[in-house]
């Protein structure tokens, strides 16, 4: 199985990217105001933080998690992600963070075959998970719908991204 050594660290921060932009795409897809984004962001926190005690995940995917919990981890996941949208126009951010989650898998398809399969799923079930996280359009909490086409549409664009269709 593989984990951080299995990657340069150039690598690695794309792997940490790529956790942080399957959610970001999502939210870019249809923002829901700040409550919605905030449940979107928390959703797609407690996605990463359960594979530290998921029985499912692999030594791959506890050591992402584990970046996370350090200073340097973030900051690295952070700037990587910036340089990715450095110039985006709002209207692109969902398509550059799709991008880096298709790069992300690749990659892991060609340094760690055997734990792709979990790794692409994890990385779907956070695009899903965040898309879930918050009603769209009603008014006050009241109507909307649980996932906008706009989310179905980004949510299936990374499954397309990660060779999960």
């Amino acid at each position: 199985m593989a984990d951080r050594s299995t990657f340069s660290p150039d690598e690695w921060n794309l792997l940490l990217e790529a956790v942080m932009a399957a959610g970001i795409a999502v939210s870019a897809a249809d923002p829901s105001g700040l409550w919605g984004m905030l449940k979107e962001g928390i959703a797609g926190s407690q996605t990463l933080l359960d594979a530290r005690s998921n029985a499912a995940a692999t030594p791959l995917m506890a050591a992402i998690a584990g970046s996370f919990e350090s200073a340097d981890g973030r900051n690295a996941a952070r700037a990587r992600l910036q340089a990715t949208l450095e110039g985006a126009k709002p209207a692109e951010i969902s398509s550059r963070c799709v991008e880096a989650v298709r790069r992300a898998a690749e990659l892991v398809d060609a340094k760690a075959p055997a734990d792709a399969p979990a790794f692409k799923a994890w990385l779907l079930q956070m695009s899903t998970d965040v898309a879930e996280a918050a009603k769209e359009g009603g008014f006050l909490g009241f109507g909307g719908t649980p996932v906008s086409d706009a989310e179905k549409a980004t949510v299936a664009q990374i499954s397309a991204a990660l060779g999960l269709t």
